[in-house]
């Protein structure tokens, strides 16, 4: 019977694994965060056992069961491997690592099931000579050694009769290996395991490192058998009875426990047939039972699903903590920033920018003391004598757009610095935000200076164009005559900054009386009401620009979180995860597609 899955529902737990494949090739985890290479290990174990294991084996329930031996450094998985086929067909020594190559072992009968990619998709294939009888008698040194000196991401495929149909064996590397290859190797081929045979010591049962593997065995509900090698004669039901206490603690009290003991090894490196025999019938019963392998790939399948499922959970807490320091980020460059822009604004309208130059040259063009003697005068007066003033010396005028564009060049400038202090110092208190920050990067754009001066500019032609469209009625132009546009808009920017804040002593006096020379100079042009309108136009207009300029540079913080987009969502990975938890189970499925018998174990 093939227990391919044509039935609409189990087609439907196909395309969502298909989602769950997708989603998480698209994890990068790109900001430093504490729990990112946690998550992008848990994200590439959770690919890779989609690829390697779940969705092989949602297509083929009938392929051969994949028996993975796995175990600690020098364990002697390599000359179990030996004994259970009956001659040498993999390398095993002193020098540790020994298994550097995996190597699969399967019937003849059935190299089809593993000649693609159907399963371990990321491996190549390497195919071995066929192992014959005579064999038996070739010294192990002959022993065609390619899986020793080969690539971890080669997998030595070796035919070999003594393997029973519907069972394949793969030699995995150490999981403990000194080098990081083999062991991130060897928990991929355990996790496309159907069952695991777990080889460890007399000596070395306890260790932590295979306990770990262990508990992850108990989550998914995989077939697992121990074998204890290397047991001193005499103390066999001892450590076995120690050992099982102590898979019982872990739920693995099922688990059966073959004892190998401490045994010669003849000249090929060959351990007596005997000390293996209950093994290799455990094996042999297995595969001899279709419907029993069918059961244990389902129940395996089962348990690789409810892993899944844990891990994108996992996962979209960790894109929950991605987002949460992107946010906290932004946020912090965002404050810095906002407050640049409160400077800003505040200086224009506190009188700061009513100090030195900018009123020296307002002074100039206005009159000197003499004309300050008369600020007591009547609106009439005052108006005759700037007008007076005005006429045929425009130059004047100029003047003081230029001390204004650079005195609140310098504010600007110096406010926006400050911001991008600020933000660099609250980024480098984290990893994530020490990341992004490019050591070599200026404090502010390259040009920002330039620009400034430029938007001041533009504001400053906004107020030439608003006094010219107010002075657009006859009425208005003939008043606006004797001042001139170009002083008529620099009275406005006085009147802009005009207050008596922020200046002490006889500051207060003379920027003072100069924006009320300035404020009724527009009056007697415009009326009081045309005058407060023009005020909050021209202060809206240059707060637009500092805030569109102070934006900008924040921006050059704030751009480096798109590092984010296109990321998958911690809704998207939740949402994915709960179709998993709600799919019926896998048996269910099969068995109304009619893979499985009614009441098949």
């Amino acid at each position: 019977m093939n227990a391919s899955l044509p039935d609409a529902d189990v087609a439907g737990l196909a395309d969502l694994l298909g989602s769950v494949r997708e989603t998480l090739s698209r994890l990068t985890f790109p900001l430093d965060t504490p729990g990112a290479t946690a998550a992008k290990l848990q994200t590439r174990t959770a690919a890779e056992q989609l690829d390697d294991y779940i969705l092989p084996r949602i297509k083929s329930l009938d392929a051969p069961l994949l028996a993975v031996v796995g175990g600690s450094t020098g364990a002697g998985k390599s000359t179990l491997v030996n004994a259970l086929v009956g001659h040498p067909v993999t390398r095993s020594g002193p020098i540790r690592p020994t298994t550097r190559q995996p190597i699969l072992l399967h019937h003849p009968a059935e190299g089809h099931w593993f000649a693609d990619d159907r399963v371990l998709p990321s491996l190549t294939r390497q195919r071995a000579v066929v192992v014959t009888e005579e064999a038996e008698t070739v010294p192990a040194s002959h022993i065609p050694s390619t899986h020793d000196a080969g690539s971890a991401a080669q997998l030595l495929l070796q035919p070999d009769t003594m393997i029973p149909l519907g069972l394949a064996l793969l030699d995995a590397p150490d999981i403990d290996s000194i080098a990081d290859e083999n062991r991130r190797l060897a928990s991929q081929l355990l996790a496309a395991a159907d069952l695991w045979l777990f080889v460890t010591t007399a000596n070395r049962y306890a260790d932590a490192v295979p306990w770990k593997l262990l508990r992850e065995a108990a989550q998914r509900d995989i077939l697992l058998a121990i074998v204890l090698d290397r047991v001193p004669h005499g103390v066999e039901e001892e450590v076995r009875a120690d050992l099982h206490t102590l898979l019982a603690a872990e739920q693995l009290g099922h688990a059966p426990i073959f004892v190998v003991p401490e045994e010669q090894l003849d000249p090929l490196g060959m351990l007596p047939p005997e000390s293996v025999e209950p093994l290799q019938r455990w094996l042999r019963t297995i595969s001899a039972d279709a419907e029993g392998r069918r059961e244990i790939a389902r129940r395996t399948l089962e348990g690789a699903l409810r892993a899944l499922g844990h891990r994108v959970e996992n996962v979209a807490d960790a894109v929950d903590d991605q987002a949460e320091t992107a946010a906290r980020l932004g946020e912090a460059a965002r404050e810095s920033y906002a407050a640049a822009l409160d400077a800003v604004l505040e200086s224009t309208k506190d009188g700061t920018l009513l100090r030195g130059e900018v009123l020296a040259r307002w002074q100039d063009f206005v009159g000197t003391g003499e004309f300050m003697r008369g600020l007591e005068s009547t609106v009439g007066r005052i108006r005759d004598r700037i007008g007076g003033f005005l006429i045929g010396k425009p130059p004047r005028a100029v003047t003081v757009e230029d001390a204004i564009e650079s005195g609140l060049q310098t504010v600007i400038v110096e406010e926006a610095a400050k911001a991008a202090d600020r933000t660099q110092r609250q980024w480098r208190a984290e990893p994530a935000g020490r990341g992004l920050l490019d050591p070599g990067t200026p404090v502010m754009s390259p040009d920002f200076t330039g620009t400034v001066a430029r938007e001041i500019r533009a504001w400053q032609k906004d107020l030439l164009d608003l006094v010219r469209s107010e002075g657009a009625d006859k009425r208005f132009a003939a008043r606006m005559l004797s001042f001139g546009v170009n002083g008529v808009a620099v009275a406005l920017m006085i009147v802009v900054f005009a207050s008596t804040a922020g200046l002490t002593g006889g500051e207060v006096l003379i920027a003072g009386g100069s924006a009320v020379v300035g404020q009724k100079l527009l009056e007697a042009i415009f009326g009081e009401e045309a005058v407060r309108r023009l005020t909050r136009t021209a202060r809206m207009q240059l707060q637009q620009r500092c805030e569109k300029l102070l934006a900008e540079e924040r921006k050059r913080f704030t751009d480096t979180l798109h590092v984010l987009a296109g990321e998958p969502t911690s809704q998207d990975l939740r949402a994915l995860a709960v179709n998993l938890t709600q799919r019926r189970s896998v048996a269910e499925d099969l068995r109304n597609d009619g893979a499985l018998p009614e009441g098949g174990q």
